[in-house]
């Protein structure tokens, strides 16, 4: 999978160092992974949540973090990062919208 806005897990870390390998280990997963449907993303994260619009969300760091994703399965194979931070920032977010 192509993964865009790298950035974006890069400003997570910074503000919260503890869940940088995490974090860092998500993103190799995701640029080795082959995603063709939303079952092949709970195949490998048994704990991700799939939400509309083609919205999976992932644990990070023993649930300390979440990470949202966009992903488009049809022919790009292009994994979005919409929201990564804690759970109070999760909180002001709608997963299925951001």
């Amino acid at each position: 999978m192509r993964v865009i806005a790298k950035k974006a897990l890069r400003d997570c870390w910074e503000r919260h160092p503890d869940a940088e390998q995490a974090l860092k280990a998500w993103y190799q997963d995701a640029r080795q992974a082959s995603w063709q449907s939303p079952q092949d993303i709970r195949q490998s994260y048994v704990t991700a949540s799939i939400v509309a619009h083609n919205r999976a969300i992932f644990n990070i760091r023993g649930n300390r973090y979440l990470l949202v994703v966009a992903v488009n399965y049809a022919s790009s194979g292009i994994v979005f990062i919409r929201f990564v931070g804690s759970h109070t920032d999760y909180d002001k977010i709608d997963a299925a919208t951001v």
